[in-house]
C-alpha cells in the first residue's frame, strides 16, 4: 500500500516538472461564402482579424493587415461561364498602391496592397465571423448546367496571404497563423421569364380572342 501511495506521489510530482503544453497559436482567417444561385451569382470574401496575431489592428503601427493575395481555384470549370473578382465591403473605397487579378483556367486570384497611413484597412478586431467582407466573387453560371451542381471555391494554400504594407510580415498557412476557409456555389434553376416578343405574342392572342367572341355574339 505504501509503495503504490509513493509511485502516485512521484508521477504526481513529475507531472508538474512537465512543461506545459504550448497554447495553440491563434489564427486570422480568410473566409469564401458558401452560397446558392443560378445565372449570376455573387460571392463574398471576409478576412477576420484575430487579436494575437503578427498582423492586425492590436498590432501598433507597421504591423497591421494592408496587403493581401487571395487565389480561388473553382472546380467543374465547365460549370463556370464567366468569373470576375472584385474589391467590397471595408476595401471598395479604399484606393490600393497595387492591385492585380491574374486569371487562368480553374482559378482567379486578387492581390491588393493599400498604404497603411492614407489607407488602412478598418478591420474590426474580434469580429464575429466570418469577419469583414475585403472582395466579392461574381459567377455566371454556363447555361446548360444542372440544378443542384456544387462548384467548389477553394483557397490556394500556398498563394493566400495577408501582409503588412512593407511586404515584410506575413500570414499563411505554412506558418500557421492563417486559417482558410473554402466555400461552394450550389446551383439553382433559373425561372424563365418570358421576353418581350413572347408578352407580345401572347397579347396578341388574346385580343383574337376576344375579337373573335364578338364576332360570334
Amino acid at each position: 500500500m505504501r509503495i503504490a501511495t509513493r509511485a502516485i506521489f512521484l508521477v504526481s510530482i513529475v507531472a508538474l516538472l512537465l512543461p506545459a503544453a504550448p497554447a495553440a497559436a491563434q489564427q486570422d482567417v480568410v473566409t469564401v461564402a458558401s452560397v446558392s444561385g443560378g445565372g449570376v451569382v455573387n460571392v463574398p470574401i471576409y478576412i477576420r482579424d484575430v487579436s494575437g496575431t503578427p498582423l492586425g489592428i492590436d498590432q501598433p503601427p507597421g504591423s497591421r493587415i494592408q496587403a493581401y493575395s487571395i487565389k480561388v481555384n473553382y472546380s467543374p470549370a465547365t460549370a463556370v461561364g464567366a468569373i470576375s473578382i472584385s474589391r467590397a465591403g471595408i476595401t471598395a473605397g479604399l484606393t490600393p498602391t497595387f492591385e492585380n487579378k491574374p486569371a487562368a483556367a480553374g482559378t482567379i486570384a486578387l492581390l491588393d496592397t493599400f498604404n497603411e497611413g492614407t489607407n488602412p484597412i478598418p478591420f474590426t478586431l474580434n469580429g464575429a465571423a466570418p469577419g469583414d467582407q475585403v472582395a466579392n466573387l461574381q459567377v455566371t453560371i454556363a447555361p446548360g448546367t444542372p440544378p443542384g451542381t456544387i462548384i467548389t471555391l477553394t483557397l490556394d494554400p500556398v498563394l493566400t496571404q495577408l501582409n503588412d504594407q512593407a511586404g515584410t510580415i506575413a500570414e499563411n498557412t505554412t506558418l500557421t497563423n492563417l486559417a482558410l476557409q473554402s466555400g461552394t456555389i450550389t446551383v439553382l434553376a433559373v425561372p424563365v421569364v418570358p421576353t418581350l416578343a413572347e408578352w407580345a405574342l401572347g397579347l396578341l392572342a388574346i385580343a383574337l380572342a376576344v375579337i373573335a367572341v364578338r364576332l360570334r355574339m
